[in-house]
């Protein structure tokens, strides 16, 4: 598949606030959050409207000034129903009043200050920043690997990050390695970056602890673990997590926004977006505040050149179809694609012609034909010894499948059955 990196050199735009945001109560990885505020409550930008007392678990925060008209269960980007706080703005984007720079002396404080700016992984994953950030005891983390390898097709929101500010890079990496004693970082950029490469290479000469790794463009490269052994040859076993080889892995837009966040102490309100397809009219990056609705954003870059066939959240391989322009931007949307008929046509699966296409493209080394029927034949024994778990859901087996079988859908749903066999269902 071509980059198509269309909007790579399109400086991103500021998007005006909406008449109504829509905002979920989860917008990561784990435990959803309760509302806070109710229906007729003033809100301004930057005040917590949702939180939880789990540990995985991130604050969700007004990105707007206005009115609390409902609070009640939406449909969710991930295509389930998520309670959500609904705002009527009153176009004043006034500041919560206790909005400050946090202070921050010890590691201790820093944790505290990352999970209260609502940050999570912001190159998709979504996953509590605190969470990753708090090393488990007995584990020595001596490598922070900045992703900024960007391998999706089509999304330039990171890159444009590096572009429109390294030095807020730079400074989030000082900081993570200040207060979790980190001895050396390595920013991975793909090679088909070479402005990001050079812009990078400039500002990381300020530190000998700083270095810039050009690697291959080789999709899925961006993948957490792919990264791991791309840029230290480190390989994390099958259940492990990064910190259990000495690694922690932060976005680029992740680590550029704790030094925003150092600085003025706004919470995560707003993301940038990549809007592009062949049915956009204006393809740009744009920067959206969060819970804003697809419609509005696509309104904002002129609208639709023809009706869209297919809307993605997110990349064509990893990105989740959208069954509304209703649904709103959450704080992992990285892009907003939306696709022609043309672009959008599927071929009919046929029968497995055993080529072994799909296990030799697997970055995983799984069994993705295995994995896919024991998932419906509901098989949870078959799935958890193929590692189900393991599977990344890059796409790559159904991309290089020759009869198209929908390989990477059916290893959701048996995660699903997974998830559900741990709940005492079926």
């Amino acid at each position: 598949m071509p980059y198509e990196k269309n909007t790579a050199n399109c400086e991103t735009i500021k998007m005006d606030v909406p008449k109504k945001v829509i905002i979920p109560m989860l917008q990561h990885i784990g435990a959803p959050c309760k509302p806070c505020v109710a229906k007729g409550d003033v809100v301004k930008v930057g005040q917590v409207i949702g939180d939880s007392d789990e540990f995985i678990s991130a604050p969700v925060h007004s990105s707007v000034s206005g009115t609390v008209t409902s609070v009640e269960p939406l449909l969710y980007p991930g295509g389930v129903f998520v309670n959500s706080v609904v705002i009527e703005t009153d176009g004043k984007q006034e500041i919560f009043e206790k909005i400050a720079p946090p202070r921050i002396s010890n590691t201790k404080d820093f944790i505290k200050a990352i999970r209260e700016s609502g940050l999570v992984g912001l190159g998709g994953a979504g996953f509590p920043a605190h969470v990753k950030l708090s090393v488990p005891p007995g584990k020595k983390i001596d490598t922070l690997i900045i992703n900024a390898a960007e391998c999706e097709p089509y999304i330039t929101s990171d890159y444009r990050e590096i572009i429109e500010n390294s030095w807020n890079v730079i400074g989030g990496i000082n900081t993570v390695m200040e207060f979790l004693n980190i001895e050396k970082v390595i920013i991975g950029i793909e090679d088909n970056k070479p402005e990001a490469i050079h812009e990078m290479t400039k500002v990381a000469d300020t530190s000998d602890r700083i270095s810039v790794m050009k690697l291959k463009s080789r999709y899925p490269q961006g993948a957490e673990k792919m990264l791991i052994y791309a840029t230290t040859g480190r390989k994390v076993p099958p259940g492990k997590l990064p910190a259990d080889v000495g690694v922690i892995v932060m976005n680029v837009n992740s680590v550029s926004f704790v030094a925003e966040y150092a600085k003025t102490g706004m919470p995560l309100i707003k993301k940038r977006v990549t809007i592009d397809g062949g049915a956009v009219n204006k393809p740009c990056n744009v920067e959206v505040p969060i819970g804003t609705s697809l419609k509005d954003v696509f309104d904002f870059c002129g609208g639709f050149k023809e009706t869209p066939k297919k809307v993605l959240m997110g990349g064509p391989m990893m990105g989740i179809a959208q069954f509304s322009l209703e649904t709103s931007v959450v704080k992992h949307t990285n892009a907003l694609l939306a696709f022609t008929e043309e672009e959008s046509n599927l071929p009919p699966e046929g029968p497995c012609i055993r080529c072994g296409r799909c296990v030799r493209a697997c970055p995983m080394n799984l069994l993705p034909l295995k994995l896919s029927k024991s998932s419906l034949r509901e098989n949870i024994e078959e799935l958890n010894k193929y590692h189900v778990n393991d599977c990344i859901e890059c796409g790559s087996c159904s991309y290089v499948c020759p009869s198209k079988i929908h390989l990477v859908q059916s290893i959701r749903l048996g995660k699903a059955q997974i998830r559900a066999a741990m709940k005492g269902g079926k």
